[in-house]
């Protein structure tokens, strides 16, 4: 396995190249040209890729060596399966929060909040006290819900009521984030295993690591933005907070209204479109296996003795690998559309999960068709994001995205933590030797969500055959000529 660890590494990392270089060449597009030539632009984008890189770097880090740190420390399966679920209950309890936030203590403030939450977090992982590991867990999810929001929103924020720069001109920024954070999420694999594993520092070495990045995110939100928003006036951002000795519990009672009833609103459009349900129902079936694959790669693979900091870019390389190809798929030679490639990274899922349900069978374990299998289903997460993402912008209306995303999110982490819960049951009650059969039955279970999401999949297609909403621009509806 360590020989097959790093010779996929090369394989995909060489693959990623060849992909990127022919995706270049064939979806430079005249918006991005025009953004890009304007200096103003490029110096605002640049200010905040270099805070916004650094928080995920930092984040990408703790992912390689977070289960075996508790396997380090001598947690059972079954207790690490608790702190996951901490982790994802944390998230579901913050994701409200992390809305409500920026509007009491301003963007840039929460952002700093987020880097001082996270550094926490990574410290409290030198800690051998599971209650404080707990506690590690719970800041953790609120620095993700931090990460997914806060961030964005000053961005964008910054971008149309600072700047008034064009609208169109927002997916040029995040299309580059989203190739910045593959490239740094294969580059954290190998750097965690440097630390980690060739330097025998142990896998707290990773965590310790993203402290200082945190710190230095946290230095440039606060001088920098706070000199951008200071030179440009930010027109209407709440920099400081809500609160004043005048008139402060009025406008935070305001504000908790504006939250509230902004919630129902986003709850009255998840309830009224039923192309904006059957996609919140895809996203919540496929992302919760997401989070059941982060806790179990690690545990299946590790007794084989492989470099897991290497394993993890050769996944992160797989998932690049397929937002490039998604890019090339919809790009000006193929038009291919966009929920027909949803439908194929469901389908890669499905056969990736069924392939771990013959895989992992207790006693006689093929570890190299397990690693094989997770490369696919990262291959389809590489095509999914993009895909679904691309749909959620043309059925959500822009006003109500962040939060009608928020609901999505709800049962997507329920059903991650009931997933955990039922893993932590079966391995809790099993003899010696047949634990690996809960992850096994675990693997079946996602397989069984997959098909799931696949029916969805299949009746958003029905709903929306001859939807222009659904569909790349300038491609011909069913039927038409």
């Amino acid at each position: 396995m360590f020989v097959t660890a790093y010779l996929a590494f090369i394989v995909l990392v060489g693959l990623c190249v060849v992909l990127e270089i022919t995706a270049r060449r064939l979806t430079s597009s005249q918006t991005t040209q025009t953004a890009v030539a304007n200096p103003a632009f490029r110096r605002f984008q640049n200010i905040f890729l270099k805070v916004y890189l650094l928080a995920l770097w930092a984040d990408w880090l703790q992912g390689p060596y977070l289960y075996k740190l508790y396997r380090h420390y001598n947690f059972l399966e079954s207790q690490i399966a608790i702190l996951y679920v901490c982790g994802l209950g944390s998230c579901v309890l913050f994701a409200p929060v992390a809305g409500w936030l920026p509007q009491f203590l301003g963007r840039r403030q929460t952002c700093v909040l987020f880097c001082v939450a996270y550094s926490i977090c990574c410290f409290t992982k030198l800690s051998r006290d599971y209650f404080m590991l707990i506690l590690g867990r719970v800041l953790g999810g609120l620095s993700t819900s931090l990460l997914t929001t806060t961030f964005e929103a000053w961005y964008v924020h910054g971008h149309t009521e600072v700047h008034d720069f064009p609208k169109e001109w927002i997916p040029v920024t995040f299309t580059k984030v989203a190739s910045w954070n593959h490239a740094l999420a294969v580059a954290a694999g190998l750097v965690a295993n440097l630390f980690a594993e060739w330097l025998g520092l142990g896998p707290v070495a990773p965590f310790l690591l993203a402290i200082p990045s945190l710190a230095i995110c946290g230095w440039f939100v606060m001088f920098d933005w706070g000199r951008e928003e200071s030179s440009e006036g930010a027109r209407g951002d709440k920099s400081t907070p809500l609160l004043n000795p005048i008139n402060g519990p009025k406008l935070q009672t305001s504000a908790r209204a504006r939250f509230w009833r902004g919630c129902l609103e986003g709850l009255r459009c998840l309830l009224s479109d039923r192309r904006v349900m059957l996609l919140g129902g895809v996203q919540a079936l496929f992302e919760s296996v997401l989070y059941i694959f982060v806790f179990l790669w690690t545990p299946v693979l590790d007794p084989h003795g492989p470099p897991l900091g290497i394993v993890f870019s050769c996944l992160m390389a797989a998932s690049m690998a397929g937002s490039t190809l998604f890019r090339l798929a919809t790009s000006a030679p193929y038009r291919l559309q966009p929920g027909h490639l949803l439908c194929l990274a469901v389908l890669l899922a499905f056969f990736s999960f069924f392939m771990l349900t013959f895989s992992t069978v207790p006693g006689q374990p093929r570890p190299r068709e397990s690693l094989l299998a997770f490369l696919l289903l990262e291959l389809a997460c590489g095509l999914y994001f993009p895909a679904v993402s691309f749909l959620q912008g043309r059925v959500i209306p822009v006003e109500r995205r962040a939060v009608v995303l928020a609901w999505f999110r709800l049962p997507l982490h329920l059903l991650a933590c009931l997933g955990l819960l039922a893993l932590h049951g079966e391995v809790s009650g099993a003899g010696a030797g047949e634990a690996g059969g809960g992850t096994r039955h675990m693997f079946a279970g996602c397989a069984v969500m997959m098909l799931a999401a696949l029916l969805a999949v299949v009746s958003l297609f029905t709903v929306g055959r001859n939807d222009a909403d659904l569909r790349l621009e300038g491609t011909k509806l069913d039927g038409e000529i």
